[in-house]
């Protein structure tokens, strides 16, 4: 397999230049400040997608003839109807939106025309019936990634270059991601200390047990435990422990590019999207799920494959494993769990039946 290039990506600001009265000079750095407040709102990844619908959604504007302001319900309701058909242009020919897809979209046109003072009424007939029409006809349920089990991790250990630093850092991040259920985003956004970086994340904190990781997620800061393994070999504070030694790494991003043929590292932090490319590089070179073809399983990992293996495998009360992954309900808890006893209470049977 073939090493993916690690291009660092900064998210673009989707926030617009807007033609405002101009402010007292003594006004500007307060200004500048509030519009820092107003990017920090949103992670990277949300501002990132929503720079791109809303390109998208202009230029399909343009090819039909619609002005992009004011907002007009009726243009963007024709427009998740030509994404929902497979006839909106810049896409694959004929490639049909998937429902979250749209849903998505809708919400990148409404907070972006929200910040152009430009309000879009989401529950105008021309969107809300039409939507509402999209997901009774297209609504599915969601395809999940395979879980990555403790075998098939093991596994995909075995695929890194030993001695490397590159493979002693995908090492620390497979062991990480999956020890503590984490997001790709809170793999690459954890930093070595409190308050060292802008676009941190979180932090680590090494203790005699394990180790204690400070994280802000969607719904705010919660605390992750980590415990030592069962070996060095599969234990994820052996492994950081090692990628931070040999890195040189002891204040900053805890992952970053590898650079210079393997030989340096860079101060960057990497971008999410390489824990999910990790993930399936080494999934697919350890013939993860081998029984079926390539093209097909290369679709079926990524970086939730790590919480969807601690889920799955971890057979502690159920609560922990909610607590681990950050979750407000077992409910979604369970979805994660991909090998768990969907019939242990049998209502069947407890009825007299």
């Amino acid at each position: 397999m073939g090493r993916t290039p690690e291009e660092p990506a900064e998210a673009p600001s989707p926030l617009p230049v807007v033609s405002t009265p101009r402010l007292p000079a003594h006004l500007d750095a307060l200004a500048g400040r509030a519009r820092d407040y107003v990017e920090a709102a949103s992670s990277a990844n949300t501002r990132r997608a929503y720079a791109s619908d809303w390109k998208h959604f202009s230029s399909w504007c343009r090819r039909q003839g619609f002005s992009l302001m004011p907002a007009d319900p009726q243009a963007v309701g024709l427009y998740i109807t030509a994404l929902a058909s497979g006839t909106a242009t810049g896409t694959a020919t004929g490639e049909k939106k998937s429902v979250s897809t749209i849903e998505r979209r809708l919400s990148a046109l409404t907070w972006n025309y929200a910040q152009r003072g430009q309000p879009l009424d989401r529950k105008d007939r021309h969107i809300a019936t039409v939507m509402a029409g999209i997901r009774n006809t297209h609504a599915a349920p969601p395809r999940q990634k395979e879980a990555v089990l403790p075998e098939d991790l093991i596994a995909m250990l075995e695929t890194l270059e030993r001695g490397s630093l590159r493979g002693l850092r995908d090492r620390a991040m497979l062991l990480l991601g999956f020890a503590g259920g984490l997001r790709r985003s809170e793999v690459v956004g954890l930093d070595c200390g409190r308050d060292q970086t802008e676009d941190s994340s979180g932090w680590i904190e090494f203790l005699d047990k394990g180790l204690l990781l400070r994280l802000r997620g969607k719904t705010g800061w919660r605390e992750v435990e980590i415990g030592r393994g069962s070996s060095d070999a599969t234990c994820p504070l052996v492994a950081l422990e090692t990628w931070l030694k040999f890195a040189r790494i002891a204040h900053g991003p805890l992952f970053r590019r590898v650079t210079g043929q393997g030989k340096s590292v860079g101060a960057n932090r990497l971008n999410d999207q390489e824990v999910a490319r990790l993930v399936k590089r080494t999934a697919l070179a350890a013939g993860v799920r081998g029984d079926l073809p390539e093209g097909e399983r290369g679709l079926m990992f990524a970086g939730h494959s790590l919480r969807a293996g601690l889920a799955s495998s971890a057979e502690v009360d159920e609560r922990f494993v909610q607590k681990q992954l950050g979750h407000s309900s077992a409910e979604m808890t369970r979805k994660y769990q991909r090998r768990r006893d969907r019939f242990r209470v049998n209502l069947t049977k407890a009825s007299g039946l």
